[in-house]
């Protein structure tokens, strides 16, 4: 990709009747790179991910996407893609595909499943799934990328290579923000970390410059960040299921 685009969030507060889940958050996506979103279960990480693509109004505050026009501005991946049960993954790929004028053999080419084309989608294993949900956000070349727990428990393995993919996309040119627990891949991946916490932006920087707080790994400088209170810490590390 050439074109730059980029994503910006200000003061965005999104309540849910008496419940605040985000309260005057400001972000940017720029191009290039891959903006992690990290947080102790219920900080409001997936709530900013769906306002950032749209899927959510902002009761307060704005999202402004900056870029040339693109058949399709921001594609989504939702945490747990499902898909029609009976198809196979080259008829599924070509669905999206089609909306969009796109190729759906480059798609599944793209994410690795060029030799799994024929099987059906019910006959694929979790990672895959989500492969192909990446494929699907990929579907019409979308500036930025929006990707909600994109390895979530899958096997270190596979996690590595939906991560591989995820940087890939990002030297590509695309504007990447993903949510996610698997902090070993957000410091791999990610150039920019933002940590939320009930709601609010608590810390934001390089995965290096989080890891300076505390002198150690970055899910130590997280537990410090949002209280230490392993009951409601949820992280992955190294060999540990979500």
């Amino acid at each position: 990709m050439t074109d730059e685009s980029s994503l910006r969030a200000t003061d965005v507060t999104r309540t849910f009747g008496d419940l605040t889940a985000l309260s005057e958050v400001s972000i940017s996506i720029p191009p290039g790179e891959v903006v992690a979103l990290i947080g102790p279960n219920g900080s409001g990480k997936t709530t900013l991910l769906r306002v950032l693509a749209g899927l959510l109004s902002p009761t307060e505050g704005t999202v402004d996407y900056e870029g040339p026009d693109a058949v399709r501005p921001l594609g989504y991946l939702p945490q747990e893609p499902t898909f029609r049960p009976g198809f196979t993954t080259r008829e599924t790929a070509a669905f999206y595909a089609r909306l969009v004028d796109d190729d759906p053999t480059d798609l599944l080419d793209r994410v690795g499943l060029g030799g799994v084309a024929d099987r059906r989608v019910g006959a694929l294993s979790g990672g895959m799934t989500r492969l192909l949900g990446i494929a699907q956000a990929l579907a019409g070349a979308p500036p930025v990328l929006a990707l909600d727990e994109p390895a979530s428990g899958l096997d270190p393995g596979m996690s590595e290579l939906v991560y591989d993919i995820v940087d890939a996309l990002a030297e590509e040119g695309h504007a990447v923000v993903v949510t996610s627990h698997d902090l070993p891949a957000v410091e791999r991946t990610a150039d920019r970390v933002v940590v939320l916490d009930r709601g609010e932006v608590v810390a934001e920087g390089t995965p290096a410059e989080l890891r300076e707080r505390t002198g150690g790994p970055l899910h130590e400088t997280f537990t410090s960040l949002v209280g230490g209170d392993q009951d409601i810490v949820a992280v992955r590390t190294r060999g540990q299921a979500e």
